[in-house]
């Protein structure tokens, strides 16, 4: 196959200052939860990049001093010569690969606290520090000499990064995480200097240490600078318009200009807030204001959106952090003519939890993201099969559609029944729910693969039992069944079940995407999951004339979505829908006109008025197949939410992983499923 016409402007060389990028495609730097403490692992996964066609191959960010030190994060350091080895292997898998390789250098000013230096932090002004865990700390105002000796560090940080080969080396202004933009932002520089007060002066430091980068390294290495259009702060802060001036006045200065947004969780926008390319009213204007290549993000997927915004005018590169999880092989995909194989970003954020938990990245289209050499798994291949065999996966949800599509791949037998008359599981209920439409790409792009393997077949309404099972003969048997929503109270919260006079109309999450709605106007949902379904159930019923009340342990609604970077939206949409939120409160008991909250704190308890609850608080798995068939000593296996309840990004996950491991002998308990990088004594 050969790529269509229409996309050949995506594959034109483009200049980088003394660099040729051999295309349009550019995964910007973007946080992984591996940085310096899985060294092999990350340069596997961004060479893993390079090999699937994108032309530019960045870092995360990378802190150029111990007192820009973003612990607990793990991130990439660069403090002094010791880390140059580390880095020169990312830089290396890059190039091996043909790509160019960027480093985002980074000094993060008072967003840094310096919990694993102990040093005081830096600012531009004196003020307390950003901390997800609201850390005690303030930063202290820097003096002429710190910034003397911040320009300094940068440009031993930059000579560094060119010793340690990458051919891109950033000046970091933006996502509110780099010092240089709390200089440029009248929101963090209260200074009345020659670095503060009118816009020229707050671009100053900027400036230099551009002019600083391109003196070290810019005959060898390209310098992009990374910059926040908005800050959403009116103008208290950046606004677009003040951040075009500023380009403006370096608009010839760096090699390139990476344009985001402010903070993390503007510019990291889910699916259920912002469609492809939202970002493009930001950064439409920069264009005009220089010659060097523009390239932005937006969760592009579509070739056809990507050759819009070429021809346009609107950016010279694709950029892509999401997108290059979900697919690392996207280019290849567009360059051979294989658009119905690209693996597109669901835009959960599912990868950036796992920075914010400090893990290795995942992804819930991509289950290789992150395993590729601690697994060794790869995106696009799998090893043969190792004898003939008949797989018969049961459930064809998540879990058991990655596991069949893998098998398939392999080379194995494989049929695949489920007793509902649609595929995809959970995903396909979760993703009619409101705002998680493209979730639905999980299961399509797994039914469309299944379809191009003519030893997979997929049979629906096809309802199994223990009995049917075993008169079928396959070799192997993998369940992938589920799991269910209790109505019990159980959770974290509660977890002895508890009673209900049958009287009281209560529901689960699987009640609602079933069709089933409360019988009263009023409802309570109690939210003991914390992470997006009570949310969306509120937001469901609500936006159908419920008065809704949402119940939950925690201080906000839907709590873990904090790392997600979703939660601030997900409130702010309850709250304008009309949903009272009830924090810091768990559901003790239901009645049939009210129910029984508990506080957290004193265990005092009152009455809420309800007529009908929503439970969402744990799920049990559906493993009564799995029961009767262990009892009968069949070779039987579980994968997914029959085998532990999680997310659909685990579920695909342990489907993966059972395809990879079938035909190789059982595993000791005690022996480790992956590799893993120790720590050389020094």
């Amino acid at each position: 196959m050969t790529r269509d016409p229409r996309y050949d402007v995506l594959f034109a060389p483009v200049r980088i200052g003394p660099h040729i990028a051999r295309n349009r495609f550019y995964q910007v730097p973007h946080c992984n939860g591996m940085g310096y403490r899985d060294a092999s692992a990350l340069a596997a996964m961004r060479g893993m990049k390079a090999e699937g066609g994108w032309a530019v191959v960045c870092t995360e960010m990378v802190e150029i001093h111990h007192t820009a030190d973003v612990s607990p994060y793990v991130e990439l350091r660069l403090w002094s010569d010791q880390d140059i080895p580390m880095l020169a292997r990312i830089a290396e898998a890059i190039g091996a690969q043909g790509a160019l390789s960027g480093i985002e250098l980074c000094h993060s000013g008072y967003t840094a606290n310096n919990l694993w230096s102990r040093e005081a932090p830096m600012a531009a002004s004196p003020m307390p520090t950003a901390s997800y865990f609201h850390d005690p700390i303030q930063a202290r105002g820097m003096d002429k000499e710190d910034i003397r000796n911040l320009r300094r560090a940068h440009r031993q940080a930059a000579l560094r990064a060119r010793q340690a080969g990458f051919d891109l080396v950033y000046v970091y202004a933006g996502h509110g995480l780099g010092i240089f933009q709390h200089f440029l932002s009248r929101a963090t520089n209260l200074r009345t200097d020659e670095y503060g007060g009118s816009l020229e002066n707050r671009a100053r430091l900027l400036r230099e240490v551009i002019a600083d980068t391109k003196d070290a390294v810019g005959g060898d290495c390209a310098v992009p600078v990374r910059i926040a259009m908005h800050e959403f702060q009116g103008a208290a802060g950046l606004e677009p318009a003040e951040v075009e001036d500023a380009i403006a006045m370096m608009a010839e200065l760096p090699d390139l200009w990476d344009l985001s947004l402010s903070d993390w969780s503007k510019d990291s926008q889910t699916s259920r807030f912002s469609e492809e390319g939202f970002q493009e009213p930001y950064i439409k204007g920069v264009k005009k204001l220089t010659s060097k290549p523009v390239i932005g993000v937006g969760r592009y997927t579509s070739p056809d959106a990507m050759v819009r915004v070429i021809r346009q005018g609107i950016m010279d590169m694709i950029g892509a952090a999401r997108p290059s999880i979900a697919d690392p092989f996207l280019p290849r995909k567009i360059e051979e003519g294989r658009l119905d194989d690209i693996r597109e970003c669901i835009g959960c954020n599912i990868c950036v939890t796992h920075d914010y938990t400090m893990t290795p990245l995942r992804c819930t289209q991509n289950p290789s993201m992150g395993e590729e050499w601690r697994r060794g798994w790869h995106p696009e291949y799998i090893r043969p099969r190792d004898a003939d065999a008949h797989v018969l996966i049961i459930g064809a949800g998540p879990a058991g559609l990655e596991a069949g599509r893998a098998l398939g791949q392999r080379g194995y037998r494989v049929t695949i029944a489920d007793k509902s008359g649609e595929a995809g599981g959970r995903v396909a209920r979760e993703s009619k729910l409101p705002g998680l439409a493209a979730w639905a790409r999980v299961r399509d792009w797994r039914l469309l693969q299944l379809r191009k393997l003519s030893s997979v077949s997929l049979y629906l309404e096809s309802e199994m039992t223990a009995d049917s099972i075993v008169e079928f003969g396959a070799d192997q048997v993998l369940l992938a069944t589920g799991s269910h929503w209790l109505r019990d109270l159980t959770g974290r919260y509660f977890t002895a079940p508890a009673t209900f006079d049958t009287a009281c109309d209560v529901l689960t999450p699987d009640d609602l995407m079933a069709g089933q709605r409360p019988r009263a106007r009023e409802v309570t949902i109690f939210d003991d999951d914390h992470y997006y379904m009570g949310g969306v159930v509120a937001e469901l019923l609500a936006r159908e004339d419920h008065g809704v009340t949402l119940v939950t342990p925690a201080a906000v609604a839907s709590a873990f979505t904090k790392a997600s970077l979703e939660q601030k939206a997900i409130q702010s949409r309850l709250l304008s829908l009309g949903v009272k939120i009830i924090a810091n409160q768990a559901v003790a008991g239901v009645a049939p006109d009210h129910v029984r909250l508990h506080c957290v704190f004193t265990g005092a308890e009152t009455l809420h008025g309800a007529g009908s609850v929503v439970l969402v608080t744990a799920r049990r798995p559906v493993d009564c197949l799995w029961q009767d068939l262990a009892a009968r000593h069949l070779p039987v296996g579980r994968a997914g939410d029959c085998y532990a309840p999680g997310t659909i990004a685990a579920a695909v996950h342990s489907g993966r992983a059972f395809a990879e491991d079938f035909g190789r002998p059982p595993r000791d308990f005690l022996d480790l499923p992956f590799r893993r990088e120790v720590t050389a004594l020094s």
